[in-house]
């Protein structure tokens, strides 16, 4: 009886910690209504870059580092990098973040499983496959349901800049 209580607690005490790891650094939890207000949130005229991606997806994986350059060629669009890892792997994607070198401040993990209730509020063009990329300007919406090449993000953004 002891050694199953100390597991339960051991398991609790570790769920907590990752947790509060994912929490701690650059990555940050978030649920549908704040994913929303992200999207709903205008800085007049900035552009905005939100890739909806997984640690486990091999398209995903390839094609951050052309976000990552193209977040270091331009300084005033905002990019957000959306993580749909299950919340129980936070610290994992978060470390995973790290490694890749994907702006912390920007670095969020969309809690909740559901995507079919939500992915419409993206782009009703989503059929919730990933990658996915939301460019936003001046209040219109363009989605892309595709993996980037490169030079493809740097090119697209220079043409959603003039």
């Amino acid at each position: 009886m002891k050694k199953i209580l100390f597991g339960l607690i051991l398991l609790i005490s570790m769920f907590i910690s990752n947790e509060a790891y994912a929490q701690s650094g650059g990555l940050k939890i978030i649920d549908v209504p704040e994913l929303e207000k992200i999207m709903a949130q205008s800085d007049g005229e900035k552009l905005k870059v939100i890739n909806f991606w997984a640690t486990w997806c091999k398209p995903c994986v390839k094609e951050l580092p052309y976000f990552v350059n193209a977040q270091s060629q331009f300084p005033n669009v905002e990019f957000i990098y959306m993580s749909i890892d299950f919340s129980e792997s936070a610290a994992k994607a978060e470390k995973f973040a790290q490694k890749k070198r994907l702006n912390p401040s920007g670095l969020y993990l969309i809690d909740d499983v559901d995507y079919n209730s939500w992915i419409d509020k993206v782009s009703p063009d989503w059929s919730g496959a990933i990658p996915a990329t939301l460019i936003m300007k001046d209040g219109k919406k363009y989605f892309y349901e595709k993996e980037f090449h490169e030079g493809e993000l740097e090119e697209l953004i220079k043409q959603k800049l003039n």
